[in-house]
């Protein structure tokens, strides 16, 4: 069996990718910390497709988490052909306000557990040859962001280090993109503690097109017109506009 394995896939994006994995003929596995959110997600991709969804509980906002869910999903004889590191949270507020707990374990997911995840199984797949990883940056990662300091720079991180092992894996039959949406409209917003911004593009419509990418092993995808459009525009002008509307 294939399995393509999706940290944070009980919605928005994650769960999006989940169906275009499960169409294309793959057996899918999702993680979230929360079991009510895993079986809710679980029944519904079932009901609609007829396969056997499985799913482990792990909060990947904890030091050791992505360690413990490899060992687990190891243990029961899974073996990952592809890794979605899609699970992360964002802050919004002056760094000095912001908590410094909250902060720490925004890291923690956005970063050091997707690197850990990124590690312990590209060394599985160059051991096999192949494999395929897609991590979920933003388009937050092409400029700092004041008033979601942590955020953006966390996923300036995930891009500068998936471009990187992209580098090291291409001669060992290892794919690794990065997926960098715009405004979606998810439950993203809602943790963030702001309104949803006017224009933002649908999770169904960003898994599309990114699903279609990351099979062509496009490096960067950047779903919609207007967010590559907006990579044009100076970076101290794109700063100055973020800080207009975080704050």
């Amino acid at each position: 069996m294939k399995y393509a394995l999706i940290t944070g896939g009980t919605s928005g994006i994650g769960f999006e990718l989940a169906k275009n994995f499960i169409k294309d003929g793959y057996d899918v596995i999702i993680t979230s910390s929360s079991s009510d959110r895993l079986e809710k997600a679980k029944q519904s991709l079932e009901k609609e497709f007829n396969v056997t969804v499985l799913t482990y509980v792990q909060d990947l906002g904890k030091i050791g988490a992505a360690k413990q869910l490899y060992h687990s999903i190891k243990e029961d004889n899974r073996d990952i052909e592809i890794l979605v590191n899609n699970a992360g949270i964002g802050l919004v507020g002056p760094t000095d306000e912001i908590d410094l707990v909250q902060d720490e374990n925004m890291i923690v997911l956005n970063v050091i557990n997707l690197v850990e995840l990124c590690k312990l199984y590209i060394a599985d797949m160059y051991k096999r040859g192949k494999g395929k990883i897609l991590n979920v940056a933003s388009t937050g990662a092409f400029q700092p962001g004041p008033y979601t300091s942590t955020y953006f720079g966390s996923k300036a991180f995930v891009l500068s280090y998936g471009r990187a092992i992209r580098y090291e894996g291409k001669n060992k039959g290892v794919q690794v993109c990065t997926l960098c949406p715009g405004a979606t409209k998810t439950e993203f917003f809602d943790r963030e503690g702001v309104k949803v911004p006017k224009g933002a593009m649908t999770a169904e419509k960003v898994a599309k097109y990114a699903y279609k990418k990351f099979m062509e092993n496009k490096e960067v995808i950047i779903p919609g017109i207007l967010n590559k459009m907006l990579k044009l525009i100076p970076v101290k002008l794109r700063m100055i506009t973020i800080a207009k509307i975080k704050k």
